[in-house]
This record gives C-alpha cells, sequence and structure tokens, in this order.
C-alpha cells in the first residue's frame, strides 16, 4: 500500500526532542522521515501555521523531498496584528513567500494555501474577531495562485462562519479546491462542505466520539483524505474507536517506543504520533467503512494526488 500523509507538523518541538519546553532528548528527525518512507508513506505535507513557520516548513519540504503548505492558523492570526510593520506588511511577506517558490526557479514545494480557518475553542491565542478580519484575505491567497485551500474550522459557530467567509470571497468550481483538515465536525456540516467541493481530512482526532464514526462511515470515499496530523491526534484507548485499532502486533503499528525521557535511538515515542503511523488511521477508517483497507488506502491516494499534485494525474491516470 502507497499512502500520502496530508497534515504533518515536523516543524513542532516534540521532533527536535523537546517536549513541553524540556529537553529530553536529540531531534530524531531523519529517523522518523525514514520510517515513514518504509511504511510507504510516498507523499507528505508538512503544515505551515504562521509566517516563520511557513518558511520552516519550506526548508524542510526541500530537505526532506516534501512538500508543504502556506499560511497563518487562526490561533496565530494576533501575530499578524503584532507585526513591527503592520498587519498588510506580514501579508504581503506571507505572499513574497509563495511567489519565490512557485514562480521561475522556485522549488515549488508550497502545494497549497494553509492552514487558515476559524478557530472559536481557543479564543485565548486569538479573538473571533481578529480570525474573521484577517479570513477573507488570506482565502483570497487560494484563488490568486490558484493553489487548494487547507482548512482549519472548530465549533459550529467557526463553520458558519467560515462558510460565509468562503461565499462572500467568491468560492466556486474555478477555484483549485480544497480540504477541511482534521474533520470533527457533524454530519450536516460534513455534508454542507462535501456538497461545496472540499475533501474531508481524517485523523485520530475524527475519530473520538460514535458521532465522529458515523460522519465517517458516511463520507463518500472518493473525497477522503488521511492524515496523521502529527505529532497530534494519536488514536486512544478513551475514543469511540479504539476497538478498531490494529492490534499491537500488526506491521502497521510501531514495535519500539519509549517515553520521552527514556528515548533510545531508533525507537519512536510513546504518545507521540509519527507519519510512519498513517496505515493505523487507514485500518481504522477502512475497518469502521467496512472496506477493504487495500481498497480505501489506493483511493485515497489518488484523492490526494488530484488535489495537490494534480499533474502526477495527468502524468499517472492510473
Amino acid at each position: 500500500m502507497r499512502f500520502a500523509d496530508i497534515a504533518l507538523n515536523l516543524t513542532d518541538p516534540m521532533f527536535a526532542g523537546t517536549y513541553h519546553r524540556h529537553f529530553k532528548h536529540p531531534s530524531d528527525l531523519d529517523a522518523v522521515v525514514s520510517r515513514a518512507r518504509s511504511a510507504g508513506v510516498e507523499r507528505m505535507l508538512i503544515t505551515g501555521t504562521s509566517l516563520s513557520e511557513t518558511l520552516r516548513a519550506l526548508e524542510l519540504a526541500k530537505r526532506y523531498d516534501m512538500w508543504c503548505t502556506a499560511g497563518i492558523h487562526p490561533t496565530s492570526i494576533s501575530e499578524i496584528d503584532a507585526h513591527p510593520s503592520g498587519p498588510e506588511e506580514y501579508i504581503s511577506d506571507l505572499v513574497k513567500l509563495i511567489e519565490e517558490d512557485r514562480g521561475q526557479g522556485g522549488s515549488k514545494r508550497i502545494v497549497s494555501i494553509g492552514e487558515v480557518g476559524l478557530d472559536y475553542d481557543r479564543l485565548d491565542y486569538s479573538s473571533a474577531e481578529a480570525q474573521r478580519k484577517h479570513l477573507p484575505a488570506l482565502l483570497k491567497l487560494s484563488r490568486t495562485f490558484q493553489l487548494p485551500l487547507f482548512l482549519h474550522s472548530r465549533t459550529a459557530n467557526a463553520q458558519c462562519d467560515l462558510v460565509s467567509a468562503l461565499h462572500d470571497v467568491g468560492w466556486g468550481k474555478d477555484w483549485a479546491g480544497g480540504v477541511v483538515h482534521s474533520f470533527t465536525g457533524t454530519m450536516e456540516e460534513m455534508r454542507e462542505f462535501v456538497e461545496m467541493g472540499f475533501y474531508i481530512g481524517i485523523n485520530g482526532c475524527s475519530l473520538k466520539t460514535d458521532e465522529n464514526l458515523e460522519v465517517v462511515r458516511a463520507v463518500p470515499l472518493d473525497r477522503i483524505l488521511l492524515e496523521t496530523d502529527a505529532p497530534w491526534c494519536t488514536p486512544s484507548a478513551s475514543h469511540a474507536s479504539s476497538s478498531y485499532h490494529p492490534p499491537s502486533t500488526s506491521p502497521l503499528v510501531m514495535q519500539k517506543v519509549s517515553k520521552p525521557d527514556k528515548w533510545k535511538d531508533g525507537r519512536g515515542v510513546k504518545g507521540r504520533m509519527e507519519p510512519a503511523e498513517i496505515g493505523i488511521i487507514a485500518h481504522m477508517v477502512a475497518t469502521i467503512r467496512q472496506e477493504p483497507i487495500e481498497q480505501l488506502a489506493e483511493q485515497v491516494w489518488k484523492n490526494s494526488l488530484r488535489l495537490f499534485w494534480p499533474q502526477d494525474t495527468i502524468r499517472n491516470p492510473t
């Protein structure tokens, strides 16, 4: 099986050995990437969550032959207003970064605009008002560069406001499509996004409740994308999906893990999700939907290419 992990946070300090601001072990990023390749993860998309994180994500994408998004996470929106040269300059710097990468001689490693959207769960980071104020300019970058949107939406009110903002900026079939990352919404919200042409990104956080599982069963197969959101969203025994987790002896499960303070070279870290574990998500989603994992994985691979790497779909139609 081959996989595309469409959301991983390789810029997170955990991959440099730092947990909750405490250093525990040397960076093991090379090993993390190597394990992912060995697990059949052929495409990896690193999320850009601020101007500085997008730059870092782009550097890692070039180093490891990956790709990345470029955007401002809703919880990082406060950075725009706090920029020494003003909000316009912050957005301008992001635009320049994308232009340089997508232009002649650029690496073309930026393949999506995001992570952008609304998050009303964590308003202590950025107010809802500030998020709504800057959202249109960020959404419009998708049309400007003809790159798919990588959306973040948390709470029903955020979903409503996000959909309204998309309509306000003229969202339609002439845009480059998009995905609602780490989807945890309701059946109605999923159907609304699918009807608008979006893909639905599913990870461990998308499988917490019985309602989540019903939504996952109902997503059209040709609209599913899979992600780990590493190092976050590890499937848990407390989740409604726990009975669908592959057995501990499965080749999809990392066999050697340690706690951060007892880390050893060559081992994974307990509780830290890795892109190599995308097969776990595929297994759980396939089992929940009562579909063969090989069939689901191959269709999701095609979905991923269609959205983020359409030129490869043209070159390899099968």
